[in-house]
């Protein structure tokens, strides 16, 4: 039988697409190089609050739609994306159990090993030169780890999205 709630999945899609603005949006030269990974920072909070919702086909959409407005390699942010749902999905009975600072911790390695795949999509199609500057956006995603959850956080609880 349906449950008699409604399940607010609007607020889900409206955060996602609010990340894929943020990612989109200007920021000054110095900070450039450290851009957080908005969109995978929402999707990964998404994916552990609701891992029957949310999964790895949200992923490679909300990817191919980050490739579009990046301008970006067709199916690379949605193959990084789709690497991160699914380390996320692996690892998320174990990632709710950790205190806030594990879980930045362990999201740092999940975020660094997508950063490394894009690293290497981008030195087979000859765009950028390997540095360790890739590191950066993966350290900046894991101290705002524990913002974007308490944040989201009160959202889900405050509508009730189930």
């Amino acid at each position: 039988m349906m449950s008699a709630r409604a399940s607010n999945l609007w607020v889900v899609w409206l955060t996602l697409g609010f990340a894929l603005l943020l990612s989109v949006s200007t920021m000054p030269r110095f900070m450039e190089m450290g851009r957080p990974l908005w969109l995978a920072l929402f999707l990964t909070f998404w994916v552990l609050a609701l891992p029957h919702r949310v999964g790895m086909t949200t992923a490679w959409c909300l990817g191919l739609l980050a490739d579009v407005l990046n301008g970006s390699l067709l199916g690379q942010n949605a193959l990084v994306l789709t690497l991160i749902t699914f380390l996320v999905l692996t690892l998320h009975q174990r990632l709710r159990m950790f205190p806030m600072w594990q879980q930045s911790m362990v999201l740092l390695v999940v975020f660094g090993l997508a950063q490394l795949v894009q690293l290497w999509l981008h030195a087979l199609t000859g765009n950028r030169q390997p540095t360790l500057e890739f590191v950066f956006p993966a350290l900046v995603s894991a101290l705002l780890w524990p913002w974007v959850c308490a944040i989201l956080r009160g959202l889900q609880q405050r509508i009730g999205v189930n």
